[in-house]
């Protein structure tokens, strides 16, 4: 080695090197405006999500508004007892569990056909006014939804009327226990498919183009392509969504149910949700204790079940919520 030269300490190859972590403090202070940015979003999480778990325990109560949450008297697992030898309950489980499940096989695809589609288009004006049109309804209320149903598939609707005008006697779809879950998976598509059209589009955009390419000179067709790239380079963003959706399997969608369904199609139509509401709102008495342990075991749940589906992805190799694609 020249003379004056700094010596290097050699480190035998393989040797791991393990750097010094620098102390929280210090990496906080490097972040400062990152954690300031995440702030506001943090402190609406701590007072609207978890702040209301406190009232959790009016389940184990039998709750009186004079007494307040301490003081009403403690029942234990009464509310659940009560709960599970309801036939009501069992119904609007029932009801919930294929509400949700034929959401995962009716629309949860759509979105990423309807993505599919909207990629292959190549005239831009068609593409944007195309993608306009369908991601529109998903900024009307369900209320407003619920009218457009009620107009198109009415007893006097525009469906009917044609019915009719052909010869054939109206049929009562939104009364019907047989017409109700296809209505509901028909306007929950016509609704919500073109905006959840965008995260696919957004995830399909950040896939290389060189991989087009190599395809193209490869002589790949436009299936091809879709089915050996663009299918799977969307796999991590289809699978996290899938597991948020089986998360969700004890919502089935309260805001859609309950403007669409009548007590005539309570037997298939009635969800856990709207089974809440109905005891607490609209019956002579007001049980909140009752209610509330229905609606914490539904949140459980559905705790379950978004770890059990995260898990099982992850035993399966797929991108998860705690694991990235490879």
């Amino acid at each position: 080695m020249a003379h004056g030269a700094h010596e290097v300490e050699s480190i035998p190859l393989g040797t791991e090197v393990k750097l010094k972590k620098k102390p929280l403090s210090i990496r906080v202070g490097h972040a400062k405006y990152l954690y300031l940015l995440i702030l506001p979003g943090l402190i609406w999480m701590i007072i609207f999500k978890y702040g209301p778990m406190y009232g959790a325990q009016i389940a184990f109560r039998d709750y009186m508004f004079n007494l307040g949450f301490w003081h009403s008297p403690w029942v234990g697992l009464e509310n659940f007892e009560r709960m599970f030898i309801d036939p009501a309950f069992f119904r609007a489980l029932r009801n919930t569990l294929i509400i949700s499940f034929g959401k995962i096989i009716w629309t949860f695809p759509v979105p990423i056909l309807l993505a599919l589609f909207f990629n292959e288009l190549r005239t831009g004006l068609f593409k944007k006014g195309l993608q306009t049109i369908y991601t529109f309804p998903n900024f009307l209320s369900w209320v407003t939804v619920a009218g457009i149903v009620l107009n198109v598939f009415g007893s006097r609707g525009a469906i009917n009327a044609v019915i009719q005008e052909l010869g054939f006697e109206r049929v009562r779809f939104l009364v019907s226990t047989d017409f109700f879950r296809p209505l509901i998976y028909i306007s929950d598509n016509w609704k919500t498919a073109g905006w959840g059209s965008i995260i696919y589009l957004a995830a399909i955009s950040g896939i290389d183009p060189a991989l087009y390419e190599a395809a193209t000179i490869d002589g790949a067709g436009r299936w091809q392509k879709m089915f050996r790239i663009t299918l799977p380079s969307i796999r991590a963003t289809i699978m996290i969504l899938l597991i948020l959706n089986i998360g969700g399997l004890m919502n089935a969608g309260f805001d859609q149910v309950f403007n669409l369904y009548n007590p005539a199609v309570y037997e298939t139509g009635d969800i856990i949700d709207t089974f809440i509401y109905r005891v607490t709102f609209q019956q002579g008495f007001t049980d909140y204790s009752f209610t509330t342990a229905v609606g914490l075991f539904k949140s459980v749940v559905n705790f379950l079940l978004i770890i059990s589906a995260n898990r099982l992805g992850h035993a399966l190799g797929q991108p998860t919520l705690t694991r990235e694609a490879d």
